[in-house]
């Protein structure tokens, strides 16, 4: 193996490890995250002498290099700018927290309850040089967003980083939350900037920090974000309390209005209870509109089911096609959406306030519904009289980005049974 793919082989390890945190950090309770944040920054006020000795290294080393002396003066460390960081993790902490802000909510003529809330983006990775005290800064501001944080610090600072990211790491762990939420690159090699600028599968948003050079490099090179309107793969998901009634009216609707627009679903999942219990009179119901169904597993043998093969899951049809399965109630559901949606538009069927809010808490789509047809993923059905599309992207910030500039957002949107003429 050469030095170009143990470097790939080392970030893509990083970057699962994130996506797992970041999976944690979305529903870490408030109290949890401060915690995390007050315990770093009494570690790194702990540390002080360790990260002082760390930053004198680098400093030695910077000024052996020729290094200028406006970047040695960002480079440097003092008692003064330790006392900084640990106030400015104690500030961040005493925020409130920007996860499940109520942004707006309002209700609809045709019956619809939408709220907009505040999500986390999900995996940060903060690419910046010199300053050893982003790597507080950033960590923090990301971890207070419900975040997870890749950090690449500049060569010339890589003691430094690792000596506060250590006390980062303490803090987590005091907090019980995963050690993985914050991670350094621990390699200098600037193949590993390469790899994060494309590290899609990974990384849901770069922020650079630093020179001209290094902004025009992340410009140039970066594959993610991407701000695009990408496919509508939508589920529904019918769970075990769904009123059965509802279900047929919706998914019928969801399916079979317009098969051709981005919020038609394409997917349907059965809580297996329900269907043990209730059977899936629905799936005769699309069959006799003329849906063709593909299902898998104990679906197989109703009549008119196709059986499905691996490329039906994870597939916008855009026709009257429907892939079908069953899962273990709402975390089965929630696993598939994860693993084959593509974040645009997914619902659930269910009288249970709670497997409701399990489902709009575990997943990061767009647009999350309830009791409600897909086919309402439509700028125009939102009240904002016209789109250009449903962005499944999330860069959005702009101008100062504090904890609440590190989120996105998501419409959480209530029905009871309602459907689109």
């Amino acid at each position: 193996m050469d030095m170009t793919t143990d470097i790939k082989a080392l970030m893509q390890g990083i970057g699962l490890a994130a996506r797992e945190a970041s999976a944690a950090l979305a529903t870490a309770p408030s109290a949890q995250k401060d915690a995390a944040l007050v315990a770093a920054a009494d570690a790194i006020a702990t540390r002080a002498g360790a990260i002082l000795a760390a930053n004198a290294a680098d400093m030695e080393a910077a000024r052996a290099k020729g290094i200028g002396s406006a970047m040695l003066d960002r480079l440097l460390l003092t008692e003064a700018r330790i006392a900084g960081m640990v106030d400015g993790l104690r500030s961040i902490a005493a925020q409130p927290d920007p996860v499940g802000q109520v942004m707006a909510e309002w209700d609809r003529p045709s019956g619809l309850h939408i709220r907009r809330v505040r999500t986390p983006i999900g995996v940060i990775g903060v690419i910046f040089e010199s300053r050893p005290n982003v790597t507080a800064d950033a960590g923090a501001l990301c971890l207070k967003a419900g975040n997870a944080a890749i950090l690449r610090g500049g060569s010339e600072s890589i003691n430094s980083t690792r000596a506060i990211h250590a006390a980062l790491v303490e803090g987590l762990r005091a907090a019980g939350l995963p050690e993985t939420a914050i991670q350094i690159v621990p390699t200098t090699d600037r193949a590993a900037v390469g790899a994060m600028l494309t590290m899609t599968d990974c990384i849901d948003v770069i922020v650079p920090r630093g020179g001209k050079g290094l902004v025009a490099r992340v410009q140039a090179e970066a594959r993610v974000p991407v701000f695009a309107h990408l496919e509508g793969i939508v589920h529904i998901y019918v769970d075990r309390a769904a009123d059965l009634a509802k279900a047929g009216r919706v998914i019928l609707n969801a399916k079979t209005r317009r098969t051709g627009i981005c919020g038609a679903v394409e997917c349907l999942l059965i809580d297996r209870a329900f269907f043990e219990a209730e059977g899936a009179p629905f799936l005769d119901q699309l069959v006799e509109a003329g849906v063709e169904v593909r299902g898998d597993g104990d679906l197989i043998g109703l009549p008119g089911i196709v059986p499905a093969g691996e490329d039906d899951w994870g597939r916008e049809y855009l026709d009257m096609i429907l892939a079908a399965r069953l899962v273990e109630g709402v975390e089965g559901a929630i696993a598939h959406i994860r693993r084959y949606g593509s974040q645009h538009t997914d619902c659930i069927i269910t009288e249970d306030d709670a497997a409701a809010a399990r489902f709009f808490a575990g997943l990061d789509s767009a647009i999350l519904m309830r009791n409600a047809s897909t086919q309402f993923a439509d700028g125009g059905e939102f009240g904002m009289g016209a789109e250009i599309g449903i962005a499944t992207g999330k860069l959005h910030a702009r101008g100062p980005v504090g904890a609440e500039q590190l989120t996105s957002f998501k419409y959480l949107v209530e029905g009871d049974g309602t459907i689109r003429p």
